[in-house]
């Protein structure tokens, strides 16, 4: 593959040098901001050599490249553009800039409401567990004792997420806003403080207590705020405007006491006394609008929500869903959105599966199965981006799936109690309703398919000149440029051959540890074995090693991930730990750099397990073969210990 030549035409197709707002790459993509989204064409970019996809989100045009290739045409893209590379967060800074201010605010919930999503699984699950061990011990399928600490702790742990939500929503709200979070957590404590009636006792008990404000002007119920988001949110905001103004003109001597004094009492007031009564009436008639529309005879509206939800993740409007999942869960005590978000996601999967089935393109199904299989696990971007949307007609076809699926769900009232896990898994949430449940997912994946299996049809290929044998090969007028393309091209055909000599591999393990099932994955993308062939291993050192012979074709400037190629073609990712990129590059030394040959057992990476588990991510290290497609044969450890060298996988052709 020419590098240079993919760069320049991409760098061509998206408007030249003067239309790039920021560029910058992740493990397989090239992400770039663009300041006229009109001068890109994409068709065009999935036409050129290497592009494996192009689709937009979060104001970046991405463009799929894979793992090895995408560092390489980032660098001769930012050569010939004539442009500094940016880091991934400076990217996403501009391309938040470039976003209008509706965008904008989404992006703000999404960052304010996904951190939390962790607590809200957690609590979502034993609820749904609960229920379900009391339904069945209540109606005398199961016999427990019901007062043994496993299950009083078990109902204890299950709602404390929800009972003190307030609190979290605050403190990832001030990091959202910039101010100090622990300062918007005693606002979140303020608004569900014990001396305030419960909201959730209203109904029942009616307001015990009222309170004058402003010297008299009117007077307020002293009523907490369980069960309630936006008031928290607008909140935290005024408390971040506040401080930041304090900070400006309040002198450095005094900061420390007056600006927290000051910034509490002040937010804290305006809150219960403004803030609070009007944007409870906001979000209940929010609330109430979504619940009218879920609800409509028939199941119309869910039907029509259904439908349109996978092109509000096309948008980037799906994250402020998460919100309204909150906001359910704690007026009606389930979440009628969750069930319809998973129909429109696991839809979407069965029109990336029925692609990869029918499809005779090798490049097609290889991308197209392991899109789909993330999207059953509620990851969809890979199925609508790389898949769907680029065929069109599944997209259309995973919409009217995840449309019919949403509407028996609405006729069946179908609720979860929790929040921010969609497809197969969550289930987990639906344990009070768990055939309807799988019923709505059936129809999602039943009609998904079946429509997109009908409307594909593979693109036929365009055939060149060159290979209907109808013109002869260009002479370049230099002959010095027909050695050196003789000598280039007899240098590739050497490697292929070498490459086409080695017929059998086994790849030992690159750390010491347990190899594990991927069902105990954390991260879905891997779990699915997304980005290729997986075995996942519990390193018990940081000392990664060569797995084989061969050549780095990229080491990640964080250390935590390093591409390899191997002398029979094989294209390995080692990924060490889940989300560790957010590190930084913290507790990774890197041993090697890009294009260095390797042996067996050769030092690649010597990572800090305590400083990765510390920070809260677990260790676990990924062994990828991302192009097991060029195999006739992998098979794979199983769990397991394991040792440096030790089989772990075996490729033959």
């Amino acid at each position: 593959m020419d590098y240079r030549k993919t760069a320049q035409e991409i760098l061509d197709k998206v408007g030249g040098s003067k239309n790039i707002v920021s560029a910058a790459h992740c493990a397989t993509r090239l992400r770039l901001v663009i300041a006229d989204n009109s001068k890109a064409d994409k068709t065009a970019i999935e036409n050129v050599e290497g592009v494996k996809g192009v689709f937009e989100a979060s104001g970046q045009l991405q463009i799929i490249l894979g793992t090895g290739t995408v560092n390489k045409v980032f660098d001769e893209f930012i050569s010939i553009a004539g442009i500094t590379a940016s880091s991934k967060a400076e990217a996403k800074e501009a391309a938040a800039q470039k976003q209008n201010v509706f965008m904008r605010a989404i992006k703000l919930l999404g960052d304010i409401f996904v951190p939390i999503i962790p607590a809200i699984v957690a609590s979502g699950f034993l609820m749904g567990i609960m229920n379900s061990l009391d339904f069945m011990i209540n109606n005398g399928f199961l016999n427990m004792d019901t007062s043994s600490s496993i299950y009083v702790f078990a109902s204890l742990f299950s709602n404390t997420a929800y009972t003190f939500l307030q609190i979290l929503i605050a403190f990832s709200a001030a990091k959202a806003f910039g101010a100090n979070p622990y300062l918007g957590a005693v606002i979140g404590m303020i608004m569900i403080n014990p001396s305030l009636q419960n909201a959730y006792t209203v109904a029942t008990e009616g307001v015990q207590q009222t309170q004058s404000v402003f010297f008299g002007l009117y007077d307020i119920d002293m009523v907490g705020y369980q069960g309630h988001v936006i008031p928290v949110v607008i909140a935290v905001w005024l408390l971040s405007v506040i401080e930041k103004k304090l900070h400006k003109i309040v002198p450095e001597v005094l900061d420390l006491f007056v600006t927290p004094l000051v910034s509490v009492f002040v937010t804290g007031y305006l809150t219960l006394s403004i803030i609070g009564p009007i944007f409870v009436w906001a979000e209940n008639a929010i609330l109430g609008g979504i619940q009218w529309l879920l609800t409509l005879p028939f199941g119309l509206g869910s039907l029509v929500m259904g439908a349109l939800y996978a092109p509000t993740v096309v948008t980037g409007i799906h994250q402020m869903y998460t919100a309204i999942d909150i906001g359910q869960i704690a007026q009606y005590g389930v979440t009628y959105w969750l069930p319809l978000a998973s129909a429109a996601n696991i839809a979407q999967g069965a029109a990336a599966l029925a692609v990869a089935l029918k499809s005779k393109d090798k490049k097609i199904k290889s991308l197209a199965l392991p899109s789909s299989l993330s999207a059953f696990m509620g990851i969809t971007e890979p199925a609508i981006f790389g898949v769907n949307l680029r065929f069109f007609k599944p997209f259309i076809a995973g919409c009217i799936g995840g449309g019919c699926g949403a509407l028996y769900a609405s006729v069946v009232h179908l609720g979860a109690k929790g929040t921010g896990v969609t497809g197969i898994f969550g289930i987990l949430l639906c344990l009070d309703s768990p055939v309807q449940y799988l019923i709505e997912m059936l129809i999602a994946v039943g009609v998904a398919f079946v429509i997109s299996f009908i409307l594909y049809k593979d693109q036929a290929p365009q055939a060149t000149a060159a290979e209907a044998g109808n013109a002869p090969a260009a002479v370049p007028d230099n002959p010095g440029d027909i050695s050196e393309g003789t000598d280039a091209a007899s240098n590739e055909n050497a490697k292929e051959a070498e490459k086409d000599a080695v017929k059998e591999e086994v790849l030992g393990s690159p750390v010491n540890g347990k190899v594990v099932p991927l069902s105990e994955v954390s991260d879905p993308t891997f779990a699915s074995e997304m980005l290729g062939t997986t075995v996942a291993i519990e390193p018990s050192d940081g000392k990664i090693v060569a797995p084989c012979d061969g050549e780095v074709i990229n080491i990640f400037e964080t250390g935590h991930a390093v591409c390899l190629t191997t002398p029979a073609g094989g294209e390995l990712l080692i990924h060490v730990g889940v989300d560790t990129v957010k590190l930084e590059g913290k507790g990774f030394t890197k041993k090697v750099s890009d294009g260095a040959k390797v042996h067996a057992g050769d030092v690649l990476i010597e990572a800090d397990l305590d400083t990765i588990k510390e920070a809260g991510y677990p260790a676990t290290t990924m062994f990828i073969l991302t192009n097991a497609d060029d195999f006739g044969k992998v098979e794979k450890a199983e769990p397991g210990d394991v040792t440096e060298g030790s089989r772990i996988m075996e490729i033959s052709k």
